[in-house]
């Protein structure tokens, strides 16, 4: 799809607003917040429409015909269920990371569209380990506003780096399409 065409249907079809997308040719893009099916096709033509491609983890059970190929083709990299949220997932990204010039991930730190307090905390090692940046990106359906986001600086305590992450949103105050299922720690205020 050329970026025209995925900005038009995006836009013009959907009505979504795009706001910029990062310049770095390597990086990890947080989505946020997750809680629906549709975020990936909102995210890929986002992704598209600028110029881009940005890559997710999928269970390897939707790479079934017709969806698998199709979702390959956005970026989709299949993840075997045996190391799904594991070490194994952690290590195929930041092996990605080394071995391409170019690499936008995005991540989904809920790890599900099921609301959840503690985020998955992968993306801070692979972020540290690979030496890529984090941008904080969002998809508001409250004002149908897609974006990277600014760069989110992480620290060497992960604690605080997530507390400190999941206040930005709050302040954001973005809404999900399902917004009972984007909640936060009980440490954010």
């Amino acid at each position: 799809m050329k970026p025209k065409t995925a900005e038009f249907i995006l836009c013009k079809i959907l009505g979504w607003k795009m706001g910029p997308f990062c310049q770095d040719p390597k990086a990890l893009i947080l989505g946020v917040p997750h809680t629906t099916v549709w975020d990936f096709p909102i995210a890929a033509l986002y992704a598209i429409a600028c110029g881009k491609q940005a890559h997710i983890l999928v269970k390897q059970s939707f790479f079934f015909w017709p969806v698998g190929p199709i979702i390959k083709k956005l970026g989709a990299i299949p993840l075997e269920e045996t190391t799904r949220g594991g070490a194994g997932a952690v290590r195929q990204m930041i092996d990605a990371y080394r071995n391409n010039d170019e690499f936008l991930w995005s991540f989904a730190p809920e790890g599900t569209r099921s609301p959840v307090k503690h985020w998955k905390t992968g993306f801070h090692k692979i972020a540290r380990e690979a030496g890529v940046p984090v941008y904080a990106g969002y998809y508001d359906w409250g004002t149908k506003t897609v974006t990277c986001g600014g760069k989110f600086e992480l620290t060497d305590d992960l604690r605080s780096d997530m507390i400190r992450l999941q206040q930005h949103y709050k302040d954001l105050g973005i809404k999900g399409f399902h917004p009972e299922k984007f909640v936060f720690d009980d440490a954010v205020k």
